[in-house]
């Protein structure tokens, strides 16, 4: 576990009302993007917020992404949740290896409001794809508020489930999956690592929780402290649970499968990576679910980075903290791939 802290002031207390200030080169390249890269998300601007994402999001086309040939990428449409309805599967390999390759099945960010599957796959195809000898399924689940819950899960679980049982097809092996993703992609691989347990389905061997977004209440003590100060405030929160939710919102018996916070029962769950930042939003959630599944006699590495804002190995990716997280990441796959090899991966 890699837990950072800052040191207080002398003679400083803390109150509140104080955030963790941001790491420096960070905190510059916060900076540096204006504030927009903090304004909030809220119901009035939402459309408007989705539209300008689309139009600037890169999203690479197939071709791209094949990288002039190192990678086999194909666009698969399968059946979703509902009758009639599909969803996109990109999958992508490296080119030129034989025998089947483990799989991280993986969920892109963006708060379930923004994002989409093409856009991750250059830098996991890079840096996990390549050197670990990976397969990635990235899923283009449906968006809130036009897709509300259960749908987006559970299309993910749909998708998961098609996976599995076309293993050879996609040349995979469906007894060494990873499911991961970031930020509601992170919610989203939780949940599924608590619907596949409960309903029997394909069993991952690990979960890659990358500053999950895992409940709804936003009433931890960081969702209040970096209230106006994080990339991913609680009124972005806000915006975001209640056009996922509906009129579930702030619902006492709301799902874990919407909210994975909401879990009673952590156990027997695929030993999990879980990140954060300590100037994050989402840091009381994150450490108090790795928490929740030692108590439940589970494997959680946790790693809470010192004055890490949200998204920050986006907004800086050559910052050494960024640097940091990604060979901390790597080396948590490359552990979860080898001891699956040799051995029961289950978190039991």
């Amino acid at each position: 576990m890699s837990i950072g802290h800052s040191p207080a002031e002398p003679g400083r207390v803390s109150t509140a009302g104080d955030a963790p200030p941001f790491d420096p080169e960070l905190g510059a390249a916060l900076a540096a993007l204006g504030e927009e890269a903090r304004e909030p998300f809220t119901p009035g601007n939402l459309a408007a917020r989705q539209e300008r994402d689309a139009a600037v999001r890169p999203r690479p086309t197939v071709a791209d992404l094949r990288a002039e040939g190192r990678f086999e990428v194909e666009e698969l449409r399968v059946p979703g949740a509902s009758d009639g309805r599909e969803v996109t599967l990109v999958s992508a390999r490296p080119a030129g290896i034989a025998g089947p390759l483990p799989l991280l099945y993986y969920m892109h960010g963006g708060g379930m409001i923004m994002g989409n599957a093409w856009s991750v796959l250059p830098q996991l195809l890079r840096e996990w794809a390549l050197p670990l000898e990976l397969a990635v399924v990235s899923v283009d689940y449906p968006l809130a508020p036009r897709a509300r819950y259960p749908e987006p899960v559970e299309d993910c679980y749909a998708g998961l489930v098609w996976a599995a049982a076309h293993a050879r097809a996609l040349g995979i092996d469906a007894d060494r999956v990873i499911v991961g993703g970031k930020s509601a992609g992170g919610g989203l691989a939780a949940a599924l690592a608590l619907i596949t347990r409960d309903r029997g389905g394909p069993t991952p061997i690990g979960q890659l929780l990358l500053c999950p977004m895992l409940d709804d209440r936003n009433s931890t003590f960081s969702s209040h402290q970096m209230a106006g100060v994080d990339t991913w405030d609680r009124t972005s929160n806000t915006t975001a649970w209640q056009a996922l939710l509906g009129d579930r919102y702030g619902a006492a018996d709301l799902s874990p499968y919407a909210a994975p916070a909401r879990a009673t029962d952590l156990s027997g769950l695929p030993p999990a990576y879980i990140e954060v930042g300590s100037a994050e939003t989402f840091r009381d959630e994150d450490v108090a679910y790795a928490a929740a599944i030692w108590q439940a006699g589970g494997r959680a590495e946790l790693h809470v980075w010192p004055g890490a804002f949200h998204g920050f190995d986006t907004f800086a990716p050559h910052a050494a903290l960024s640097r940091d997280a990604r060979d901390a990441r790597s080396r948590w796959l490359r552990r979860i791939l080898t001891r699956s090899d040799v051995s029961d991966a289950s978190g039991c």
